[in-house]
């Protein structure tokens, strides 16, 4: 959950913020919800983490059948602004 979606992705493929992502190289945005209410996104991101990968997968190709990464686009001169906020 961010209230910031192009920030976090930003910190994720610059390996900035350590974590699951830079120890395992993942910086491919496949899905995102956005959601209006904060405690409604915290709500269903606990619900998800609690599934199986199985059906973490399958949401997923539900709505992005080709993984497809969904920020690719975002960066193309990496605008500092984004570095810090």
């Amino acid at each position: 959950m961010t209230n910031h979606l192009e920030r976090r992705v930003y910190q994720h493929k610059s390996k900035s913020v350590e974590g699951f992502t830079s120890k395992y190289n993942i910086d491919c945005l496949v899905y995102f919800e956005r959601f209006s209410d904060v405690n409604a996104a915290i709500s269903m991101e606990k619900r998800i983490k609690g599934w199986t990968r199985k059906k973490k997968i399958a949401l997923m190709e539900q709505n992005n059948p080709l993984w497809v990464d969904l920020s690719s686009e975002w960066f193309p001169g990496e605008d500092s602004s984004l570095r810090s906020e």
